[in-house]
């Protein structure tokens, strides 16, 4: 049927044709150099933007990386169903639907890429996740690509047809026949094969696989999209659909209208002004403090680091230098993580974005631009912002989040030099320091102001960390006690420096935890696990201990306020610096429940939200970390204050009404 009497030579016929694999290996070639050829076409159109990243060739170089773990997957379902190839009775029907299956491949990958430039016209990226909402309203999409761009449809309708077919000719191109290669031939070769697609998918040796925040390498996001191909662009979004739940369905619905008043009737928001309608959350925050000249901002992300290792929080003596920083600056003592991933405390601390049960906004295709952070929010004021982390920066799709959403450089694990010790997840925290204590020096010796990301990863199984630096709390070495004592070291030895350094004056640090090491507990929520040690100091901080609740998503809008930044943004937290004395509230996701947690004189009462729309009340007791659940029914009004305070992100979200360009009238 698919045989075709062009090539005569036994020998050539048989390299050419190469049995069961015929069909995959011409669909891995033909599909490699079509997206090349593609991406060469995009970088010429468009080279005035890739020119300015300096980075042409690691975007052609870096795409045939990406290229090849595309084709790939779209390889992987028949080359695992392979050894059929050699069952007596179904070898006709494997090369049959091998051949359709690579056809239909290549056709996906044509059409993809010949849709990429009005798409990467109207909206500046390839096609990505908006590309596959649009296929839910195809009377309105098929009536605007018609009387909008007529002849780019036609064009790109009839090149796909015009390139199906000639893929189609070469596909049975070939003096193949149809004998079955023996059991002992094709399994042979089909454990070489299922390697060689393990290694191509995976892409590294690392310890993540590839993923497209790999490719993320500049800070241009149209640039990073033309690395991956439009093929895997769609489909890792099609992957990210299944991540983004709407809240509402979760845990119930209410309007919007009720959501947005609900959601901003807290004491803190009162005197702010919400007039964009098209950016509900939208407001002007005059920073409290007056300064001729805003200070920089360093954070430092804590992996881990919860209230169980800080003794004066109730937890283990295994922090003894952040116990002692804490005398220097402004202490949280009631500050709780919004979730348990690094993700969400990324999310919540940096974007100070409150916590859905969906995926962290890091991970999900709708926020890798044009996200309300805190670098871009002092990117648009000049400021230089990165991002130091002592892994690998696409981990947790890091990298592209961060370089969509404001942050100019990252500096991560490929790019310290003398590292003291590399562990599973890279460079030890004393490396990490080091390298930012070199970046911070320089950034002021250039007299740029700046905000700083570091993030630390020594206090993270297997707990790995290099010999002779402390005391051991225990043995064996490799424990979770010992590792939070080595991290707590190394930033110790990180301030030492930076009190010495001539950027100390000018800038603000923040002494944060992402979440705590292990969240567990028979409680429903166990709340004692969310909460985390936080202190802002440097610069003319006063000593101050604030023992109102809070939560990660207020310490963005109060670091602004302290530097001297007024800003225009979309965070909803609250500014200490504002008001100090209305009592507090923290929001836990965990799993699938939502805990709105308000502070009381004697105890914390609890809103906790199940997934099938009911709620349970709760008080907790921070002093001896007991959570009682309450027999008594939730209030509707309390149940609606807390459905809205989950539904809120989930709907910014969703409605791209969290971006960076909002405005404030």
């Amino acid at each position: 049927m698919f045989a075709k009497k062009m090539i005569k030579t036994p020998l050539l016929s048989s390299l050419f044709c190469l049995g069961p694999y015929r069909y995959l290996i011409r669909t891995a070639a033909l599909g490699l150099v079509l997206l090349s050829l593609c991406r060469i076409g995009l970088v010429i159109w468009l080279y005035d933007r890739v020119a300015q990243t300096d980075l042409l060739w690691q975007v052609l170089l870096q795409g045939v990386r990406a290229d090849i773990i595309v084709v790939g997957l779209l390889l992987l379902l028949p080359v695992l169903l392979v050894p059929l190839a050699s069952v007596r009775g179904l070898g006709k029907l494997w090369f049959n639907f091998s051949y359709y299956w690579c056809l239909t491949a290549l056709v996906f990958l044509v059409f993809m890429e010949l849709a990429t430039p009005a798409f990467l016209l109207q909206y500046d990226v390839r096609p990505n996740r908006l590309f596959v909402e649009y296929l839910k309203y195809p009377k309105e999409v098929l009536s605007t690509l018609w009387f909008g761009f007529r002849i780019p449809v036609v064009t790109g309708i009839l090149a796909t047809l015009a390139l199906s077919w000639l893929m189609r000719r070469i596909f049975r191109a070939g003096n193949c026949s149809l004998s079955r290669w023996s059991i002992a031939k094709t399994v042979g070769l089909w454990g070489l094969a299922l390697l060689l697609l393990f290694a191509g998918i995976r892409s590294t040796t690392e310890h993540r696989p590839a993923n497209p925040a790999l490719f993320a390498i500049t800070s241009d996001a149209m640039v990073n999209s033309l690395v991956i191909s439009s093929a895997y662009s769609v489909l890792y979004a099609i992957y990210n659909l299944k991540h983004e739940a709407r809240s509402s369905s979760v845990y119930g619905t209410m309007p919007n209208d009720q959501m947005l008043h609900s959601s901003l009737n807290w004491p803190w928001l009162k005197s702010y002004q919400f007039n964009n309608p098209q950016y509900p959350t939208a407001h002007w925050q005059q920073a409290v403090v007056k300064r001729e000249k805003p200070l920089n901002l360093v954070i430092v992300l804590q992996e881990s680091l919860g209230a169980t290792f800080v003794q004066s929080l109730g937890g283990l003596a295994v922090t003894p230098e952040l116990e002692k920083l804490k005398q220097q600056g402004i202490w949280f003592d009631q500050l709780y993580a919004t979730g348990t991933r690094s993700v969400r405390g990324i999310e919540a601390v940096v974007a100070g974005f409150p916590p859905t049960p969906a995926q962290s906004t890091v991970k999900l295709s709708n926020s890798q631009q044009h996200f309300t952070t805190l670098a871009s929010v002092l990117k648009s004021v000049g400021y230089h912002t990165q991002f130091i982390y002592g892994g690998e920066a696409h981990f947790d799709n890091m990298r592209s989040f961060f370089t969509g959403n404001g942050v100019e450089q990252i500096v991560d694990q490929s790019q310290m030099k003398n590292v003291a010790f590399t562990g599973s997840w890279g460079a030890s925290d004393e490396d990490v320091f080091n390298a930012a204590h070199q970046q911070l020096t320089v950034l002021h010796q250039q007299k740029k102001p700046f905000f700083s990301l570091i993030f630390t990863s020594s206090n993270h199984e297997p707990f790995e960390f290099p010999d002779g630096r402390i005391e051991l709390h225990e043995e064996p070495k490799n424990r979770v006690n010992n590792a939070v004592k080595y991290a707590d070291w190394a930033m110790g030895q990180f301030f030492n420096k930076a009190k010495q350094s001539a950027y100390w004056q000018d800038t603000l640090f923040l002494i944060v935890a992402d979440h705590d090491n292990r969240v567990y507990g028979d409680n429903l929520i166990p709340v004692e696990k969310f909460h985390i040690p936080g202190l802002i100091l440097g610069a003319d901080t006063k000593p101050e201990q604030l023992t109102t609740l809070a939560s990660q998503i207020d310490l963005a809008p109060t670091l602004l306020s302290m530097m001297g930044i007024s800003s225009c943004h979309t965070m909803t937290g609250r500014d200490f610096m504002l008001d100090k004395t209305s009592p507090g509230r923290a929001l836990l996701q965990f799993d699938n429940y939502f805990a709105l947690v308000q502070q009381k004189p004697e105890a914390q009462d609890l809103v906790i939200l199940k997934p099938d729309g009911h709620s349970v009340a709760g008080h907790y007791q921070p002093q001896n970390q007991q959570l009682t659940l309450s027999d008594q029914a939730v209030s509707p009004s309390a149940q609606q204050q807390a459905l809205a305070l989950v539904q809120l992100p989930s709907y910014l979200y969703r409605e791209q009404k969290n971006s960076s360009e909002a405005t404030c009238l």
